[in-house]
């Protein structure tokens, strides 16, 4: 699931706190089809949790699950592959402008659940 276009940069975005809808599909800039598409696929496979939080009208929000965390390390690895050995992309969603963000989001994991 997490090779599938988006869906890394879906978790990039929940790790530096996008957790609604609109906040994916703004900092994304990707098509509402394929943003639900990938929201739906990473919930089901344990990567994302969908909870709800208003009833009129029906909204969710998407938080990371223990799974879903731990991709930290591997979202550490392609961002240090990619400033070693690439080019930066213009066209490609620029990652957070918040220095240390998967540092953050690494601290005091170990363990907890979602």
């Amino acid at each position: 699931m997490v090779g599938e276009r988006w869906a890394l940069l879906v978790v990039r975005e929940a790790l530096a706190g996008a957790r609604r809808f609109d906040e994916f599909r703004d900092r994304l800039r990707m098509s509402e089809n394929t943003l639900a598409r990938r929201l739906t696929e990473l919930t089901a496979s344990g990567v994302l949790r969908r909870t709800q939080y208003s009833l009129k009208p029906a909204r969710f929000e998407y938080l990371l699950t223990e799974q879903g965390r731990a991709l930290v390390p591997v979202l550490a690895a392609l961002a240090a592959w990619g400033n070693e050995w690439t080019d930066p992309d213009p066209d490609l969603p620029k990652a957070p402008a918040r220095p240390g963000w998967l540092d953050e989001n690494t601290a005091g994991t170990a363990g907890r659940r979602a």
